[in-house]
């Protein structure tokens, strides 16, 4: 090993692992709410807050007071950034509702502006697979998913967001070109201001069926190998990655986080720019449901967990998980664990 440090029994690397102030002292890798993201289901088919079954811990919101008692809630954690889900109270083959002026998501917009102005970061998924009858992520055009045909209808969907207050949109379909579209009819509105956080480097995981059920948004038929990433491979999402910056993202994304930590190295190492990592809803529920079994401890094994995402590059965390993690880190417990 080529190195210029003298040998032991000079250096002893134990000496700052010698108690939790100095290791807290001398850690590299630090978490902080304000690079987290938290996911909000909002729900234009519940009258009240609704557990979903197999998503311990999350709900699904009318848009209310529960939600915005919730969200007051996280912002006192310094929780400032939301990704939107929308459940629609209709759906047809084209999507529609993601894109109408009294959608769940745009009036979900305007209402959670109304009481939080822009203390809030708003940020809204741009995708039709929650909106669609048939659960995919585009239109579907002689059975299969027609790319180019689906540009239009999310850049509408984006430039919608927009009109009713969304910070960053962010597109989560990974069909070919949809930065590109999505940027151009932005501007074209007028809200070049509004940023894109691509989901660039989105894999075909088995990792999201809890998801899958909190917006009803399985495919009805076949799947989504034929747009979302094969697993087998890190090498393409260095080229996703790059054409979504190219067509103007201003934030990429990988997803999942846990199982792709060598794709956020790499990306992050090969490319400058804000890097964010979605610790989906399967990995919550592994960690969830570990601890519900006294297998292990919920807070050590997020917090060991959500290092790894940080030391592997990402700068903020899209989680469900973010108001455990936010409340350790103020109260100082997350230093305790190590």
């Amino acid at each position: 090993m080529n190195h210029s440090f003298p040998e032991f029994p000079i250096s002893r690397p134990r000496r700052l692992r010698l108690n939790s102030l100095i290791r807290s002292l001398v850690s590299e890798t630090f978490l902080d709410p304000s690079k987290l993201i938290y996911p909000l289901f909002i729900s234009a088919i519940d009258k009240s807050r609704r557990e979903i079954p197999s998503f311990p811990g999350q709900y699904r919101y009318p848009i209310g007071e529960d939600l915005i008692s919730w969200i007051d809630e996280l912002t006192r954690l310094r929780i400032r950034s939301f990704l939107l889900f929308g459940i629609p109270s209709r759906k047809d083959e084209l999507g529609s509702e993601a894109y109408s002026d009294n959608g769940v998501i745009q009036r979900a917009l305007t209402f959670i502006r109304e009481r939080f102005g822009r203390k809030v970061v708003l940020i809204t998924d741009v995708c039709l697979c929650e909106y669609t009858s048939h659960g995919h992520c585009g239109i579907v055009s002689n059975g299969d998913v027609d790319n180019d045909l689906t540009l239009s209808y999310l850049a509408k969907m984006a430039v919608s967001h927009a009109k009713y207050g969304a910070d960053i949109v962010a597109p989560s379909d990974m069909m070919d070109g949809r930065v590109k579209a999505i940027r151009q009819a932005l501007d074209d509105a007028g809200f070049k201001h509004v940023a894109i956080m691509a989901y660039s480097a989105k894999y075909a995981s088995a990792l999201y069926g809890p998801f899958r059920e909190a917006v009803d948004s399985a495919p009805k038929f076949g799947d989504r190998r034929g747009y979302q990433m094969d697993p087998r491979n890190s090498l393409e999402a260095l080229k996703e990655v790059y054409l979504d910056i190219m067509e103007g993202a201003d934030i990429v994304m990988v997803k999942p986080a846990l199982w792709y930590l060598d794709v956020i190295k790499m990306i992050k190492e090969t490319f400058k720019v804000p890097l964010a990592a979605y610790s989906v809803s399967g990995e919550y529920t592994m960690i969830k449901l570990l601890a519900e079994k006294g297998l292990a401890d919920e807070k050590k094994l997020i917090a060991e967990a959500f290092l790894a995402i940080k030391r592997a590059g990402a700068d903020m965390i899209i989680t469900y998980y973010a108001p455990l993690i936010a409340s350790m880190i103020l109260d100082g417990t997350i230093n305790d664990l190590f």
